[in-house]
């Protein structure tokens, strides 16, 4: 009889060789035979597992000794179970051997917080410090800003693609060729920043925004300031002269750069590009360099191509409330109809006044149609209790309407200009003045307002300035406004229909 020469073979040959004897011997013993089985059964036992732990270790050595070959060439570092990355990704499926791929098995859960009640919102929120990433210089040239080079199906790309604003908005941003540079025009140009406060995913923005709006966001928001001149005004103002420019008589593009109280120009920009009435000029947040306490600030385009105003209104139009109230009665230029002399008609279209009158609604406006707070209890600290206009209120038809501004080329449009709203007025003291004479509104923005739509829009459209988002608080902070916007625009709905008025398309 040869002696094993493997250990477990071994351990096998004494277990044997020692427990039979014994094992026979109990057997044969005067006992109880219940003692006897049940120490037998537990040697048993005992041996079986054993032999079943031998019989698991010899199938896996012998697995390993299968494949020792052709592992020895791949990385030994390579863990044995895949791991998910950092960025919140997950790895490509490893293929299986019969051309199919195993996915993985992956549950995605969104967490929807609750959203507190609309704050007091009259300046901006002091941001939050963020860690910059560091960006590849690209040279000058046919260059567009994007965002991470993402595949289709990752995280924010793919939300924004499909109009569904991310959860989490702060990412890093990065510099990619492309074309559509120049889309403002000659005057136009990419800044020279390597990156742009104007998040696009892709050269595809919202459909409410043109390519125009687009070029001057980004020269308003990047472009290198030139020099800074004053402005004649109260409001503290600087007209920030913006090099761009192309060389010969093309003046340089400039833009108006207002108070960080005056944040919610950039809102109203946005809210008037997704309510179709396109009738603001390009608002952008910025924090100027030359700033001291570097609060973000709006930055609205200079137009020139705006009329001359007076100046006791700041208007091209000189109206009174009660002229204004006639010219709702007669419809001046509707359906292409001329106005008679008689009628003491402006050359301002019938329509404009609508469009006015729901977008100063919706923001709470009302330094334009009603400069005296004659419809509302106005704070102690607005234009018309520290100027002490409200004892006027008493012959409202003489009071003068302010900011009623056209363009020389085009004088049937209006364009609506400080567009400084409240998002702090309650329910209960809305100014329904405002909406005073209107018996028409444009289906457009009415369409937009019944949608459920609105805040979906808000939120893309709103992403895109960077300085802006963070400024107001991030996402809770955009939230907290768009609350505001939403409830007025349900009550705005409710009144057109508790009074019959006419929802009519309004091209122009």
């Amino acid at each position: 009889m040869t002696c094993p020469d493997k250990p477990g073979q071994l351990i096998n040959w004494l277990l044997c060789s020692l427990c039979v004897p014994r094992a026979c011997k109990l057997w044969s013993s005067r006992r109880p035979r219940t003692r006897r089985n049940l120490l037998l059964g537990t040697a048993c036992a005992i041996y079986l597992g054993f032999l079943v732990s031998q019989v698991g270790r010899g199938s896996i050595q012998h697995g390993r000794d299968a494949n020792r070959g052709p592992l020895r060439s791949q990385d030994i570092t390579k863990a044995s179970f895949p791991e998910i990355p950092l960025d919140g990704t997950l790895a490509p499926p490893e293929p299986q051997g019969n051309g199919t791929t195993l996915q993985p098995n992956v549950v995605y859960i969104t967490l929807r917080s609750k959203r507190s009640k609309p704050a007091n919102i009259r300046g901006t929120v002091k941001p939050k410090r963020r860690k910059k990433y560091a960006v590849a210089s690209v040279p000058p040239g046919r260059e567009a800003l994007v965002g991470p080079s993402l595949p289709p199906q990752d995280a924010e790309g793919a939300l924004y693609a499909q109009g569904r604003l991310p959860r989490v908005a702060e990412s890093a941003w990065r510099l990619a060729r492309g074309p559509g540079v120049r889309a403002g025009g000659p005057d136009l140009q990419l800044p020279r920043s390597p990156e742009s406060n104007i998040r696009l995913y892709s050269e595809r923005a919202p459909s409410w925004l043109s390519k125009d709006d687009i070029g001057r966001m980004r020269l308003l928001a990047d472009g290198a300031v030139a020099s800074v001149q004053p402005v004649a005004s109260n409001s503290g103002a600087r007209l920030l002269v913006l090099e761009g420019g192309s060389a010969g008589s093309q003046p340089r593009p400039r833009g108006l750069l207002k108070q960080p109280l005056d944040m919610s120009e950039v809102f109203a920009f946005h809210l008037d590009r997704i309510l179709g009435l396109n009738r603001t000029l390009v608002s952008v947040s910025r924090r100027p360099e030359f700033v001291q306490d570097g609060r973000p600030r709006p930055v609205v385009l200079w137009d020139s191509s705006l009329a001359p105003v007076s100046n006791d209104s700041h208007s091209s139009v000189k109206l009174t409330w009660g002229t204004y109230q006639q010219l709702l009665k007669q419809k001046c230029w509707l359906n292409g109809r001329v106005p008679r002399p008689e009628w003491g008609c402006t050359e301002v279209h019938h329509h404009e006044w609508s469009k006015m009158a729901l977008f100063d609604f919706l923001l709470q406006i009302y330094n334009r149609l009603d400069t005296n707070c004659c419809g509302f209890r106005p704070r102690k600290e607005d234009a018309c209790v520290v100027n002490r206009l409200r004892s006027h209120c008493d012959d409202q038809d003489s009071v003068i309407l302010a900011h009623i501004i056209q363009r020389k080329h085009d004088p049937r449009h209006l364009v609506f200009i400080d567009n400084k709203g409240f998002f702090d007025r309650s329910e209960d003291n809305l100014n329904f003045k405002l909406l005073e004479g209107i018996k028409e509104f444009p289906d457009s923005a009415v369409s937009v307002l019944k949608s459920q739509s609105l805040r979906q829009k808000l939120l893309q459209s709103l992403f895109l300035d960077k300085v802006f988002w963070e400024s107001q608080g991030g996402r809770q902070g955009i939230e907290k406004l768009i609350d505001v916007i939403e409830q007025r625009a349900r009550i705005l709905v409710t009144y057109i229909n508790a009074r019959g008025l006419k929802v009519l398309p309004m091209s122009g």
